[in-house]
This record gives C-alpha cells, sequence and structure tokens, in this order.
C-alpha cells in the first residue's frame, strides 16, 4: 500500500504467541546470555522470582507476527529504526498480543515517505509489557 493510501490512527491486533520456555532459553544463550535470562536458580532469588525472557525475544516474537500483516506490504522498502521500551518482565508461558497502530506519516521525496508504527504488547493479564516505536520507509504513488 502506497504511502499515500495510510491512514493515521489505523490499528490492526497482532496474533497471539506464547512464549516457550525452550524457545526463551536459546534466544538467551545465543543472543542475551546474562544470568537473570539462563540462570533457572539464579532468577528464583531475584525481584523477578524465575526466569524472564530476553526483552528482544518478546519483541521479535509479536512482531514476526506483524509482518505479514504489515500497512506498507508489498510497498515497503525497508525499516529506518526501532526503538523498544520494555514495562514489565515475560515469563515462560505468558500469552503475548500486540496492537499496532500507525502513529506517523511523512514525506521524504517523490519516491518514499516514512510510516511510523507504533506497537503496544500486552499480555495474557491485559498489563502491557512493552512498546515500540517503527519508522519504515514506503514507496510513495508514482507520478504520472
Amino acid at each position: 500500500m502506497y504511502l499515500e493510501d495510510i491512514q493515521i490512527s489505523s490499528e490492526k491486533t497482532i496474533e497471539n504467541i506464547v512464549i516457550e520456555k525452550d524457545e526463551m532459553l536459546d534466544f538467551a544463550r545465543k543472543y542475551n546470555p546474562v544470568r537473570i535470562h539462563t540462570d533457572e536458580e539464579y532468577a528464583k532469588e531475584t525481584r523477578f522470582g524465575g526466569l524472564i525472557a530476553a526483552g528482544m525475544m518478546s519483541f521479535l516474537s509479536v512482531w514476526a507476527q506483524y509482518v505479514p500483516m504489515d500497512f506498507a506490504g508489498e510497498d515497503l522498502v525497508a525499516g529506518k529504526s526501532t526503538a523498544v521500551e520494555w514495562l514489565r518482565p515475560v515469563y515462560a508461558g505468558d500469552v503475548l498480543r500486540g496492537v499496532a497502530a500507525v502513529t506517523g506519516l511523512s514525506f521524504r521525496n517523490e519516491h518514499n515517505g516514512l510510516m511510523t508504527l507504533t506497537i503496544d504488547v500486552y499480555n495474557q493479564y491485559d498489563a502491557k509489557v512493552l512498546t515500540s516505536v517503527v519508522e519504515s520507509v514506503v514507496k510513495r504513488r508514482p507520478k504520472n
């Protein structure tokens, strides 16, 4: 969808994703090997009371559900930036769901512009666990 066809405040609900313990541990061991994500005995003694998912895993799990339904579709050129704020811990077995909303549009040149997307992610208790702001480069409608 060309940038001109996307509307601010458009929303999409992102399907639920269950955070599986084995995947959580595999991700942490490979990409974020800190004890709170990899050492169960240590994690039990922290204020979290157990292992928590690496923040990027929580975000990327929901992001993977969003990508196939991206607002821009085939007119997405590339990502520009992503900012993530983690608000609450995510545990093995948590069910995450997201709400993606277009929160900004701007024209850069005759070929493309920027779409700003805010994704809020909630757990099964409807507590917001993270929020992300993503900027993507999107094609503009060709001029005749």
